[in-house]
């Protein structure tokens, strides 16, 4: 059984010219973003290594966590969703919202933690 995408004159398989120079620029493209996200995950790894819970900075480190995944996610839509290769504003349209729900959960999470925080306390003083 032949594929019939194979003998159509006009299909992508046939017509696509795929030379060497524009494999160079794939792969060239594709360690570039596993070696800057593979740089962002061992940062945070080494952070939650060498800075204890109990240390003052701890806040701020879940605030990097944070703020360092989301910068993370968003690469990932744009270099493999191919976000990164249309306009600005469809960038924003699909950016924009997803990046104010994260934060709308975030402050939920924040609010609620601190109600119960205080429910908690006020159980057992």
């Amino acid at each position: 059984m032949e594929r019939d995408d194979l003998l159509m004159n006009d299909s992508y398989s046939v017509n696509a010219k795929h030379d060497n120079d524009h494999g160079v620029v794939i792969r060239k493209k594709l360690y570039k973003v596993t070696i800057l996200l593979t740089a962002i995950t061992t940062f945070e790894v080494a952070m939650g290594i060498l800075i204890k819970q109990s240390s003052p900075s701890w806040p701020i480190v879940k605030w990097v966590f944070i703020i360092l995944t989301l910068l993370k996610a968003a690469y990932i839509v744009l270099v493999f969703m191919h976000l990164g290769d249309e306009k600005r504003s469809l960038k924003f349209i699909i950016l924009v919202p997803y990046a104010l729900f994260i934060i709308y959960l975030i402050f939920i999470a924040i609010v609620e933690s601190n109600y119960l925080n205080n429910i908690w306390e006020t159980l057992n003083p």
